[in-house]
């Protein structure tokens, strides 16, 4: 493994994590990984303490948020191994990002050693109960400091961890989705396939609005018809209809493309389930119900892995699906990939990147 410059954190923020009652995202580790681009290229790596950053108040980021983000996560395995998940592929999802937002390529290959070296150095923050982990956060921003709404030509990246706890405490829970009548998520040609703050920022009223109904998360229809399904606020979407599983397909350049959407449909067609990416409209969906042909509908994330779905409400109409509970294709999936992450299960495939 390249070793980069390392500067030690003189105090530990370890002491301080209340591990009996982590929150997500509330806790951070020691030490975090960092890279800047000036001059046309990509400095030095090197890993430095977890502090507050000098960012001035003309930063382009602030303004105009030219900035992209990943998120995984590093397992505990029972024999005190340490793995991340298939971390090339967020590497490559985030290059796809920078390119949509004007940020120069990285090198993945540094950026990946730079992720294993942090968790090696704060292995100690790594949670040992059963389902948490510790949340890998990469993300690039630009650093020239001017009004005007253009590309930056400087820029930071760094990686960040945080111990984090199972996403739901008393196991698998089935959520309950709205869609909405009057905001898209994206339209074509727009970022909608980048992981970029942009996108987050206008869903956070939808999502509001759906919480305050009783909702849990909102499920994107398109920008076009508003009739075929896209994904949900923060995960893609799967149902089970007949014995076909439907996905939306990601043609329309309006999705994000999920790492554990992937690892779902390589799995569910190696076990010999009809999977099939297309369009699927809010209507099917519906009639699907009536017809007794909707057995279930899950989504697909980093936070969660498999998360049922147990109602939806679409316009004056609530489907409640497979009774409320998690069904037999979203049973499977999540047992075989959180094995797999947590090295109960053999890893076949050669997803685990060891640390």
């Amino acid at each position: 493994m390249e070793r980069f410059p390392v500067t030690r954190a003189s105090t530990s923020r370890y002491d301080s994590i209340d591990y009996g009652n982590l929150r997500f995202g509330r806790y951070f580790s020691d030490h975090m990984f960092q890279m800047d681009f000036e001059n046309g290229s990509w400095g030095t790596p090197q890993i430095v303490p977890y502090a507050p950053m000098a960012i001035e108040p003309a930063n382009l980021t602030f303004h105009y948020g030219q900035t992209v983000f990943e998120g995984l996560k590093a397992y505990l395995h029972p024999t005190g191994a340490v793995s991340m998940f298939r971390p090339g592929k967020n590497l490559e999802r985030m290059t796809r990002s920078c390119r949509r937002l004007c940020i120069p390529d990285f090198p993945e290959d540094q950026v990946l050693e730079g992720m294993k070296q942090v968790i090696d150095l704060d292995r100690k923050f790594i949670p040992t109960e059963e389902g948490h982990s510790l949340y890998i956060r990469p993300f690039a921003f630009a650093m020239d400091n001017l009004l005007g709404v253009q590309e930056s030509t400087r820029y930071r990246l760094l990686v960040i961890t945080s111990p984090v706890a199972a996403y739901y405490p008393e196991g698998i829970k089935p959520v309950k989705l709205d869609v909405p009548g009057d905001y898209i998520r994206c339209a074509r040609g727009g970022t909608g396939t980048a992981k970029t703050a942009a996108n987050y920022a206008a869903s956070l009223l939808p999502a509001k609005l759906a919480r305050q109904a009783g909702y849990t998360q909102v499920l994107w229809l398109d920008a076009d018809e508003h009739r075929y399904i896209e994904e949900v606020g923060t995960m893609n979407i799967f149902f089970v209809i007949g014995d076909e599983v439907v996905t939306p397909a990601l043609s329309s350049g309006t999705i994000l493309e999920g790492i554990t959407r992937m690892t779902a449909i390589e799995l569910l067609k190696d076990w010999g389930y009809t999977v099939h990416e297309r369009r699927i409209t809010i209507d099917e969906v519906c009639e699907a119900q009536s017809a007794g042909q909707l057995k279930e509908v899950f989504g697909t994330g980093t936070a969660a892995v498999i998360s049922p779905v147990g109602e939806i409400h679409y316009m004056n109409q609530t489907m409640t699906i497979n009774n409320f509970a998690i069904g037999e294709v979203g049973q499977r999936l999540y047992d075989e990939i959180t094995g797999i992450q947590y090295g109960t299960r053999e890893d076949t495939r050669g997803w685990n990147v060891m640390i």
